[in-house]
């Protein structure tokens, strides 16, 4: 089964945990953040 990126987008998995509550070893993964989220970059991960 392959997933898209569309689809990846579609469903939300690109929405991480509140930025008060992160682990700095993710630092590469973030793309940024919004409304106290951050934002997975889903090409890296």
């Amino acid at each position: 089964m392959s997933v898209t990126m569309r689809e990846m987008l579609e469903a939300g998995v690109h929405f991480g945990h509140q930025t008060r509550f992160w682990n700095p070893k993710m630092a590469p993964f973030i793309f940024g953040h919004r409304n106290k989220i951050h934002i997975i970059n889903l090409e890296k991960t």
